[in-house]
């Protein structure tokens, strides 16, 4: 993955510059007056707060008096299948775009549920962007085993993704959350062979199943000791908060999924939501972002996700890899126990 960092930099160093692209950007404003208002779909940690800070900016920068209405996740991988339901039947979408994990955005690209544009024209680095143009990389959120100091100390927290194998997390001490693309993404690492193998041995041991929301609610009050992978704004808002869950830090390799925006086919308001994801990229947006959910690019030189990315060993996710993910999502899904 250390190649993939040196092109996106590399793409990043040969960006015009954002003047060039005024005339592109103008094109989305006057449509996006138009309609109104802009609604957008992101995971819960975000919060009403910073919500808002977002509209505003958003709306600041590009002289605009839009409705900004977010759409909290009520649930990833269930927000995700309704949304693919829904435009399968030509419906309108119920958001305009969506600010999701990778592998879930790999899901609406496969089903041909997003709607194309040419972010590069307006100006977003091509570095940035995937899903044949359908979505930009907004930030990426490091997922780790996680824990609560107060009942499990450092020394006795996970040492590898092996040790989570150990017996001693048997009878419900360790926690698996639906956010199975987590496993599949290991797989880029190790194979499909040792993976299964990996997703089998860990459905022995007998762990709770449930939304990231509830696990860690669980962690929090010392219901499981550990759970399997807690996405960076969990870990963010309980430091926010005061609550001492942390992620094991010496377990790699580093799942990095990114948060990616995209615009979904029959958006109510298309225009406005192009103009959000461009907006996006940022350093207005970045740094809202990085405030309410302490998430940054690790391919852009000089934010914290960058140098952290420097010293693990990380798995990235790309348009290529899209399909294994998608499938092995799937039957992981099941091996664990979250659907039939």
């Amino acid at each position: 993955m250390k190649s993939l960092r040196c092109l996106v930099g590399l793409l990043l160093m040969a960006a015009p510059a954002p003047g060039a692209f005024a005339a592109a950007i103008e094109e989305l404003v006057a449509p996006a007056k138009k309609e109104g208002a802009i609604e957008f779909f992101a995971a819960g940690t975000l919060g009403a707060e910073g919500a808002q800070k977002l509209g505003d900016a958003f709306n600041k920068k590009y002289r605009l008096n839009l409705k900004t209405i977010y759409h909290p996740s009520s649930g990833m991988a269930r927000d995700i299948g309704k949304t693919v339901s829904i435009a399968s039947a030509g419906l309108p979408a119920e958001w305009d775009t969506m600010l999701a994990t990778d592998a879930h955005h790999a899901s609406l690209w496969l089903k041909k549920a997003h709607q194309p544009f040419d972010y590069a024209k307006a100006g977003v680095n091509p570095g940035l962007i995937q899903y044949d143009s359908s979505t930009v990389i907004l930030a990426h959120g490091f997922a780790l085993p996680a824990y609560n100091t107060k009942f499990l100390s450092p020394e006795e927290a996970p040492k590898s993704w092996d040790d989570l194998l150990d017996p001693k997390w048997q009878g419900g001490k360790l926690g698996i959350t639906d956010a199975v693309h987590h496993l599949a993404r290991l797989a880029t690492a190790w194979g499909e062979e040792r993976t299964t193998r990996y997703v089998k041995a860990l459905a022995g041991q007998q762990a709770i199943i449930g939304q990231p929301g509830h696990m860690f609610s669980r962690l929090q009050v010392g219901e499981i000791k550990v759970a399997f992978t807690l996405g960076e704004g969990y870990v963010h808002s309980a430091k926010l908060s005061g609550a001492p869950i942390v992620h094991a830090e010496t377990v790699e390799p580093v799942i990095a999924p990114a948060t990616h925006a995209g615009v979904i086919k029959n958006a109510r308001h298309p225009n406005a939501g192009r103009l959000f994801n461009i907006f996006l990229a940022t350093p207005e947006a970045q740094k809202i972002w990085q405030q309410y959910r302490g998430e940054s690019s690790a391919f852009v030189p000089g934010t914290p996700a960058y140098a952290y990315a420097q010293r693990r060993k990380m798995v990235y996710m790309t348009q290529d890899r899209a399909e294994m993910i998608n499938r092995l999502t799937t039957e992981y899904g099941k091996i664990l126990g979250f659907t039939q």
